[in-house]
């Protein structure tokens, strides 16, 4: 296991160098530069003052060669200065990337609280009036659209009721640290951790239900019931552990799209998380914040399929790789 991890490990780096030639290539194809928007922001400018500026910062050389030296600085921890925060990328990025992960993982570990009991209990008695309701209201969080459910939950809890706030992340005067502070924390996220799940839950309720149905058909299983197991444990031990191996793949696989799920989220609720920072570097030219925010996603996205290739050997010990025990 432990070659087999480092060995992913070195794919991973691979693909972050592929990925951040691409990602270089397709921002250094974009229409205009930073130098550019401040020839047209500042009349005092001249085109001699332009190329005097894309000299200093390099941009008058190929993009090649303008990858390469980018290449050469990250590679010593220098992964550029953004030019619409003004500060160094590192500094921008890591706390907005924080507030994102909690975001993530809070709707993430939400959404499977959810959908796993309800998924299981479906599965175990399927076609009945419970499991049509369990399917239509999976069904209906996979299709509402996430802006407008988060739209109907400001209206809602925001508007309507006054129970939680709109938009922001905490309260103006409230300290970051204690117990205060977290109360208030958490209060800004139950709307946009709910918003963000709906979508999940719904997806991996189906998910589990019908991995769990083809497991409960299997011979082992009827073998586990002839000897005379209890009907949970049958279900729990023998059952769901086999069913969640493709469950698995499913949530690794939606992983990304929970993180292009959280852009849409943070900008309907005003929070500050990776997302909405790629997005609006993007929008404002911000060449190396852009580029840094992507590969990160990129890596969170990578991890995500190492861990399930992890969790494929633990859920079952006849899995192995590389000759080794999964076990």
């Amino acid at each position: 296991m432990a070659r087999y991890i480092a060995g992913r490990l070195v794919e991973t780096v691979v693909a972050l160098l592929i990925m951040s030639f691409l990602i270089y290539g397709l921002i250094g194809l974009m229409p205009g530069d930073p130098i550019d928007i401040m020839v047209q922001a500042d009349p005092n400018l001249t085109t001699a003052d332009a190329a005097r500026l894309k000299a200093l910062y390099g941009l008058d050389k190929p993009l090649m060669e303008r990858y390469v030296n980018w290449l050469e600085a990250a590679l010593q921890g220098d992964f550029g200065y953004s030019r619409v925060h003004n500060a160094p990328v590192l500094e921008v990025l890591l706390p907005r990337l924080g507030n994102s992960l909690l975001l993530m993982g809070l709707s993430f570990i939400f959404a499977l609280l959810i959908a796993l009991p309800i998924g299981v209990y479906s599965a175990i008695r399927p076609y009945g009036a419970r499991d049509y309701a369990i399917n239509f209201v999976a069904l209906a969080g996979i299709s509402i659209p996430v802006f407008w459910f988060a739209l109907m939950l400001i209206y809602l809890f925001a508007v309507e009721w006054s129970l939680l706030p709109a938009s922001g992340m905490r309260s103006i005067g409230t300290a970051d640290t204690g117990m205060e502070g977290l109360l208030d924390r958490a209060k800004y996220l139950v709307l946009p951790v709910l918003a963000l799940s709906a979508a999940s839950v719904g997806g991996f309720t189906r998910f589990v239900r019908a991995s769990t149905m083809e497991t409960m058909r299997h011979d082992y299983i009827r073998t586990a019931r002839a000897k005379g197991l209890s009907e949970r444990r049958v279900v729990l031990k023998h059952g769901l552990r086999n069913a969640m191996i493709p469950v698995v793949t499913i949530i690794a696989l939606s992983f990304g799209s929970l993180f292009s799920g959280a852009l849409i989220t943070e900008t309907m609720f005003s929070y500050l998380g990776m997302g909405k920072l790629i997005y609006d570097s993007i929008l404002g030219n911000d060449y190396n914040l852009a580029l840094v925010g992507l590969l990160f996603a990129t890596l969170l996205t990578l991890i995500a399929n190492l861990a399930a290739d992890i969790c494929y050997a633990w859920l079952d010990p006849r899995i192995s790789y590389g000759g080794e025990s999964g076990s």
